[in-house]
Protein backbone atom coordinates (compact mmCIF):
# COMPACT_ATOMS: atom_id res chain seq x y z
CA UNK A 1 0.00 0.00 0.00
CA UNK A 2 1.48 3.29 -0.96
CA UNK A 3 2.28 6.39 1.86
CA UNK A 4 -0.42 8.47 0.28
CA UNK A 5 -2.89 5.21 0.88
CA UNK A 6 -1.89 5.24 4.23
CA UNK A 7 -2.86 9.11 4.99
CA UNK A 8 -6.95 7.93 5.06
CA UNK A 9 -8.05 7.62 8.48
CA UNK A 10 -11.79 6.40 9.25
CA UNK A 11 -14.53 8.78 8.77
CA UNK A 12 -15.10 11.32 6.45
CA UNK A 13 -12.96 12.24 3.44
CA UNK A 14 -10.88 15.47 4.43
CA UNK A 15 -12.41 18.41 2.45
CA UNK A 16 -9.42 19.67 0.40
CA UNK A 17 -9.83 15.76 -0.91
CA UNK A 18 -13.39 15.97 -1.34
CA UNK A 19 -12.95 19.17 -3.18
CA UNK A 20 -10.53 18.02 -5.24
CA UNK A 21 -12.80 14.82 -6.51
CA UNK A 22 -15.86 16.95 -7.20
CA UNK A 23 -13.95 18.81 -9.38
CA UNK A 24 -12.69 16.78 -11.68
CA UNK A 25 -14.41 13.98 -11.46
CA UNK A 26 -18.76 15.19 -11.06
CA UNK A 27 -20.56 16.03 -13.65
CA UNK A 28 -20.97 20.30 -14.45
CA UNK A 29 -24.44 19.88 -14.05
CA UNK A 30 -25.21 23.71 -15.65
CA UNK A 31 -24.01 22.05 -18.89
CA UNK A 32 -25.02 18.14 -18.32
CA UNK A 33 -28.56 18.46 -17.00
CA UNK A 34 -29.97 22.19 -16.57
CA UNK A 35 -32.98 20.17 -14.35
CA UNK A 36 -30.07 19.60 -11.63
CA UNK A 37 -31.05 22.03 -9.11
CA UNK A 38 -28.51 21.32 -6.59
CA UNK A 39 -25.77 18.24 -7.10
CA UNK A 40 -22.74 17.25 -5.63
CA UNK A 41 -21.01 20.39 -3.02
CA UNK A 42 -19.44 20.75 -0.15
CA UNK A 43 -21.84 20.92 2.60
CA UNK A 44 -24.65 19.97 1.01
CA UNK A 45 -26.11 16.61 2.01
CA UNK A 46 -28.86 16.36 -0.48
CA UNK A 47 -29.44 16.59 -4.35
CA UNK A 48 -32.14 18.64 -5.79
CA UNK A 49 -34.13 17.69 -9.09
CA UNK A 50 -36.39 20.21 -11.14
CA UNK A 51 -39.42 17.87 -11.53
CA UNK A 52 -42.22 20.62 -12.87
CA UNK A 53 -43.88 21.84 -10.41
CA UNK A 54 -42.17 20.31 -7.13
CA UNK A 55 -38.20 20.08 -6.41
CA UNK A 56 -37.48 15.66 -5.80
CA UNK A 57 -34.54 15.89 -3.45
CA UNK A 58 -32.28 12.79 -3.34
CA UNK A 59 -30.80 11.43 -0.49
CA UNK A 60 -28.28 8.42 0.29
CA UNK A 61 -26.27 7.78 3.92
CA UNK A 62 -24.73 4.85 5.59
CA UNK A 63 -24.81 3.52 9.05
CA UNK A 64 -21.35 2.12 9.94
CA UNK A 65 -20.70 2.84 13.71
CA UNK A 66 -24.01 1.26 15.44
CA UNK A 67 -25.71 -1.81 15.49
CA UNK A 68 -28.21 -2.11 17.63
CA UNK A 69 -31.64 -0.47 16.26
CA UNK A 70 -29.51 -0.20 13.12
CA UNK A 71 -32.94 0.07 10.96
CA UNK A 72 -34.12 2.84 13.45
CA UNK A 73 -30.41 4.90 12.60
CA UNK A 74 -30.54 4.48 9.09
CA UNK A 75 -34.34 5.91 8.49
CA UNK A 76 -33.64 8.88 10.22
CA UNK A 77 -30.67 10.04 9.38
CA UNK A 78 -31.63 10.36 6.00
CA UNK A 79 -35.05 11.79 7.13
CA UNK A 80 -32.97 14.70 8.86
CA UNK A 81 -31.28 15.77 5.71
CA UNK A 82 -34.38 15.66 3.52
CA UNK A 83 -36.28 17.71 6.25
CA UNK A 84 -33.13 20.13 6.40
CA UNK A 85 -33.97 21.11 2.51
CA UNK A 86 -37.55 21.47 3.73
CA UNK A 87 -38.70 18.37 2.08
CA UNK A 88 -41.60 15.53 2.92
CA UNK A 89 -39.65 12.42 3.22
CA UNK A 90 -41.55 10.03 0.85
CA UNK A 91 -39.82 7.17 -0.81
CA UNK A 92 -37.23 4.50 1.10
CA UNK A 93 -34.76 2.06 -0.16
CA UNK A 94 -31.89 0.50 1.72
CA UNK A 95 -29.12 -1.58 1.18
CA UNK A 96 -28.16 -4.37 4.08
CA UNK A 97 -24.63 -6.32 3.92
CA UNK A 98 -24.94 -8.60 6.61
CA UNK A 99 -21.91 -9.90 8.61
CA UNK A 100 -21.64 -13.85 7.19
CA UNK A 101 -20.71 -15.45 11.20
CA UNK A 102 -22.75 -13.04 12.88
CA UNK A 103 -26.37 -13.42 10.87
CA UNK A 104 -29.30 -15.78 11.98
CA UNK A 105 -33.13 -15.00 11.38
CA UNK A 106 -34.09 -12.86 13.97
CA UNK A 107 -31.49 -10.49 13.34
CA UNK A 108 -32.77 -9.83 9.70
CA UNK A 109 -36.15 -9.68 10.59
CA UNK A 110 -35.55 -7.04 13.50
CA UNK A 111 -33.62 -4.94 10.94
CA UNK A 112 -36.39 -5.17 8.67
CA UNK A 113 -39.37 -4.80 11.23
CA UNK A 114 -37.59 -1.76 12.43
CA UNK A 115 -36.99 0.00 9.03
CA UNK A 116 -40.61 -0.63 8.24
CA UNK A 117 -41.79 0.87 11.79
CA UNK A 118 -39.53 3.93 11.59
CA UNK A 119 -40.91 4.82 7.98
CA UNK A 120 -44.60 3.88 8.65
CA UNK A 121 -44.36 6.14 11.67
CA UNK A 122 -43.26 9.48 9.04
CA UNK A 123 -45.67 8.38 6.17
CA UNK A 124 -42.43 6.75 4.25
CA UNK A 125 -43.05 3.89 1.51
CA UNK A 126 -40.87 1.45 1.27
CA UNK A 127 -39.77 1.35 -2.42
CA UNK A 128 -36.93 -2.02 -1.84
CA UNK A 129 -33.74 -1.92 -1.82
CA UNK A 130 -31.01 -5.30 -1.46
CA UNK A 131 -30.29 -7.52 1.01
CA UNK A 132 -27.08 -10.18 1.12
CA UNK A 133 -24.49 -11.99 3.65
CA UNK A 134 -21.57 -10.40 2.77
CA UNK A 135 -17.47 -11.96 3.98
CA UNK A 136 -15.38 -9.82 5.90
CA UNK A 137 -17.85 -7.93 7.77
CA UNK A 138 -17.80 -7.51 11.75
CA UNK A 139 -21.05 -6.43 12.19
CA UNK A 140 -24.03 -5.20 10.08
CA UNK A 141 -23.62 -1.90 7.32
CA UNK A 142 -26.99 -0.30 5.88
CA UNK A 143 -27.11 2.00 3.36
CA UNK A 144 -30.20 4.12 3.28
CA UNK A 145 -31.62 6.06 0.32
CA UNK A 146 -34.74 8.06 0.39
CA UNK A 147 -36.33 10.72 -1.76
CA UNK A 148 -38.94 13.52 -0.77
CA UNK A 149 -40.25 16.74 -2.78
CA UNK A 150 -40.32 20.47 -1.44
CA UNK A 151 -42.72 23.12 -2.90
CA UNK A 152 -39.94 25.31 -4.99
CA UNK A 153 -40.06 28.43 -2.96
CA UNK A 154 -39.85 26.44 0.40
CA UNK A 155 -36.63 24.75 -0.35
CA UNK A 156 -33.65 25.33 1.78
CA UNK A 157 -30.41 24.99 0.91
CA UNK A 158 -26.40 24.39 3.49
CA UNK A 159 -25.28 27.27 1.04
CA UNK A 160 -28.21 29.78 1.56
CA UNK A 161 -26.39 31.48 5.20
CA UNK A 162 -25.17 35.15 4.71
CA UNK A 163 -23.15 37.10 7.03
CA UNK A 164 -25.18 38.70 9.87
CA UNK A 165 -27.84 35.29 9.99
CA UNK A 166 -27.73 34.25 13.48
CA UNK A 167 -27.27 30.55 14.01
CA UNK A 168 -29.24 28.31 16.33
CA UNK A 169 -28.25 25.20 17.42
CA UNK A 170 -31.36 22.72 19.20
CA UNK A 171 -31.85 20.16 21.83
CA UNK A 172 -27.48 20.22 22.63
CA UNK A 173 -24.41 18.42 21.24
CA UNK A 174 -23.12 15.22 21.03
CA UNK A 175 -26.72 13.22 20.91
CA UNK A 176 -26.19 10.24 18.65
CA UNK A 177 -22.64 9.59 19.96
CA UNK A 178 -23.96 9.15 23.68
CA UNK A 179 -26.50 6.58 22.00
CA UNK A 180 -24.13 4.55 20.07
CA UNK A 181 -21.50 4.38 22.88
CA UNK A 182 -24.64 3.56 25.47
CA UNK A 183 -25.83 0.51 23.22
CA UNK A 184 -22.31 -0.36 21.75
CA UNK A 185 -19.86 0.20 24.93
CA UNK A 186 -22.13 -0.85 27.83
CA UNK A 187 -20.06 -3.47 29.01
CA UNK A 188 -17.21 -1.10 29.17
CA UNK A 189 -19.32 1.44 31.21
CA UNK A 190 -20.33 -1.24 33.66
CA UNK A 191 -16.85 -2.29 34.60
CA UNK A 192 -15.55 1.09 34.99
CA UNK A 193 -18.50 1.68 38.22
CA UNK A 194 -21.37 3.02 35.81
CA UNK A 195 -24.98 1.90 37.00
CA UNK A 196 -27.21 0.33 35.01
CA UNK A 197 -29.42 3.42 35.35
CA UNK A 198 -26.41 5.71 33.34
CA UNK A 199 -25.88 2.92 30.32
CA UNK A 200 -29.96 2.89 29.93
CA UNK A 201 -29.92 6.60 30.00
CA UNK A 202 -27.17 6.90 27.51
CA UNK A 203 -29.05 4.38 25.35
CA UNK A 204 -32.19 6.00 25.71
CA UNK A 205 -30.29 9.12 23.80
CA UNK A 206 -31.68 7.52 20.44
CA UNK A 207 -34.79 8.47 21.32
CA UNK A 208 -35.03 11.26 24.09
CA UNK A 209 -33.74 13.67 23.09
CA UNK A 210 -33.52 11.86 19.97
CA UNK A 211 -31.62 11.89 16.88
CA UNK A 212 -34.32 13.07 14.99
CA UNK A 213 -34.13 16.53 13.49
CA UNK A 214 -37.96 15.84 11.77
CA UNK A 215 -40.23 18.24 14.20
CA UNK A 216 -37.85 20.96 14.77
CA UNK A 217 -37.25 21.39 10.70
CA UNK A 218 -40.84 21.36 10.15
CA UNK A 219 -42.04 23.09 12.30
CA UNK A 220 -39.29 26.25 11.31
CA UNK A 221 -39.20 25.74 7.86
CA UNK A 222 -43.60 26.06 7.99
CA UNK A 223 -43.12 29.40 10.34
CA UNK A 224 -40.47 31.28 9.26
CA UNK A 225 -38.10 32.19 6.19
CA UNK A 226 -35.47 29.88 6.92
CA UNK A 227 -31.67 30.65 4.75
CA UNK A 228 -29.64 27.11 5.72
CA UNK A 229 -30.51 24.00 7.80
CA UNK A 230 -27.96 21.79 8.27
CA UNK A 231 -27.15 17.90 10.21
CA UNK A 232 -24.19 17.62 12.13
CA UNK A 233 -23.52 14.03 11.68
CA UNK A 234 -19.53 12.88 11.55
CA UNK A 235 -17.59 15.58 13.02
CA UNK A 236 -20.09 16.50 15.12
CA UNK A 237 -21.24 20.38 15.91
CA UNK A 238 -17.79 22.23 14.66
CA UNK A 239 -17.49 20.11 11.56
CA UNK A 240 -21.43 20.65 10.89
CA UNK A 241 -20.53 24.67 11.55
CA UNK A 242 -17.64 24.72 8.94
CA UNK A 243 -19.30 23.03 6.29
CA UNK A 244 -22.54 25.25 6.58
CA UNK A 245 -19.74 28.07 6.54
CA UNK A 246 -17.87 26.84 3.91
CA UNK A 247 -21.12 25.89 1.61
CA UNK A 248 -22.19 29.42 1.95
CA UNK A 249 -19.10 31.20 1.36
CA UNK A 250 -18.86 32.67 4.95
CA UNK A 251 -17.35 33.14 7.92
CA UNK A 252 -18.55 32.30 11.48
CA UNK A 253 -18.01 33.78 14.94
CA UNK A 254 -19.37 30.79 17.30
CA UNK A 255 -19.68 32.03 21.26
CA UNK A 256 -18.88 28.29 23.11
CA UNK A 257 -20.82 29.84 26.62
CA UNK A 258 -23.90 29.09 24.79
CA UNK A 259 -23.24 25.65 23.71
CA UNK A 260 -25.18 23.40 25.34
CA UNK A 261 -23.88 19.93 26.13
CA UNK A 262 -26.12 17.89 28.79
CA UNK A 263 -24.72 15.96 31.64
CA UNK A 264 -24.08 12.23 29.80
CA UNK A 265 -22.40 13.98 26.85
CA UNK A 266 -19.88 15.72 29.07
CA UNK A 267 -19.53 12.21 31.36
CA UNK A 268 -18.69 10.23 28.66
CA UNK A 269 -16.74 12.56 27.16
CA UNK A 270 -14.56 12.58 30.14
CA UNK A 271 -14.62 8.83 30.01
CA UNK A 272 -13.61 8.42 26.65
CA UNK A 273 -11.39 11.44 26.29
CA UNK A 274 -13.96 13.29 23.35
CA UNK A 275 -14.29 16.68 22.53
CA UNK A 276 -18.08 16.92 22.69
CA UNK A 277 -17.74 20.09 19.75
CA UNK A 278 -16.19 17.20 17.04
CA UNK A 279 -18.40 13.87 18.30
CA UNK A 280 -21.19 12.24 15.99
CA UNK A 281 -24.33 14.97 16.70
CA UNK A 282 -27.42 13.52 14.90
CA UNK A 283 -30.16 15.15 16.92
CA UNK A 284 -28.95 18.71 16.80
CA UNK A 285 -30.09 21.17 14.37
CA UNK A 286 -28.16 24.09 12.97
CA UNK A 287 -30.82 27.00 11.66
CA UNK A 288 -29.85 29.78 9.59
CA UNK A 289 -32.19 32.63 10.25
CA UNK A 290 -31.89 36.56 9.84
CA UNK A 291 -31.52 38.18 12.87
CA UNK A 292 -34.72 39.84 13.55
CA UNK A 293 -36.10 36.58 13.57
CA UNK A 294 -33.96 34.64 16.11
CA UNK A 295 -35.20 35.33 19.11
CA UNK A 296 -38.67 34.49 17.77
CA UNK A 297 -37.99 31.09 15.93
CA UNK A 298 -36.17 30.24 19.80
CA UNK A 299 -38.85 31.01 21.63
CA UNK A 300 -40.95 29.29 18.78
CA UNK A 301 -39.29 26.03 18.94
CA UNK A 302 -39.30 26.21 23.52
CA UNK A 303 -42.78 26.54 23.19
CA UNK A 304 -43.02 23.58 21.17
CA UNK A 305 -40.95 21.44 23.43
CA UNK A 306 -37.78 21.88 21.60
CA UNK A 307 -34.53 23.70 23.31
CA UNK A 308 -32.38 26.32 21.09
CA UNK A 309 -30.13 28.69 21.69
CA UNK A 310 -28.49 31.19 19.43
CA UNK A 311 -24.85 29.65 19.63
CA UNK A 312 -22.80 32.49 16.73
CA UNK A 313 -23.30 34.53 13.95
CA UNK A 314 -22.73 33.73 10.36
CA UNK A 315 -19.84 36.49 9.46
CA UNK A 316 -17.82 37.60 5.64
CA UNK A 317 -15.83 35.27 3.86
CA UNK A 318 -12.82 37.08 5.04
CA UNK A 319 -13.37 36.79 9.19
CA UNK A 320 -12.87 32.96 8.93
CA UNK A 321 -14.11 30.26 11.28
CA UNK A 322 -13.95 31.63 15.06
CA UNK A 323 -14.79 30.81 18.17
CA UNK A 324 -15.31 32.68 21.37
CA UNK A 325 -14.22 30.56 24.56
CA UNK A 326 -15.98 30.41 27.95
CA UNK A 327 -13.34 33.34 28.85
CA UNK A 328 -13.71 35.51 26.23
CA UNK A 329 -11.13 34.70 23.97
CA UNK A 330 -11.24 34.21 19.93
CA UNK A 331 -9.58 31.90 18.31
CA UNK A 332 -10.05 29.41 15.10
CA UNK A 333 -12.65 26.88 15.01
CA UNK A 334 -11.30 23.74 14.48
CA UNK A 335 -13.17 20.70 13.09
CA UNK A 336 -12.08 17.76 11.89
CA UNK A 337 -13.63 15.42 9.45
CA UNK A 338 -12.80 12.70 11.51
CA UNK A 339 -15.33 12.10 14.28
CA UNK A 340 -13.66 11.80 17.63
CA UNK A 341 -16.20 8.62 18.63
CA UNK A 342 -14.03 6.45 15.80
CA UNK A 343 -11.16 7.32 18.80
CA UNK A 344 -13.18 3.77 20.59
CA UNK A 345 -13.83 1.56 17.22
Amino acid sequence: MSGSQNKFQIGKLKHQVLLKLLKNFVSNTEIDDNRVIMGSKLGEDAAVIDIGDKYLVAKTDPITFATDAIGYYVVNINVNDIVCTGASPKWFQSTILLPEKKTNAELIETIFRDIHDTCEQMHITVIGGHTEVTSNLDRPIIVGSLLGEVEKEKLVLTSGAEPGNDIILTKGLFIEGVSIIGREKGEFLRKKGYSEEFIDKCKDYLFKPGISVYKEAVLANKNFVIKAMHDPTEGGFATGIAEMALASETGVLIDEKNIKILPEPMELSKVFNLDPLNTISSGSLLIAIEQEFSNELIEFLKKNEIYAEKVGEFKSNKEGLKIKSKQGKIKLLKYSERDEITKIF
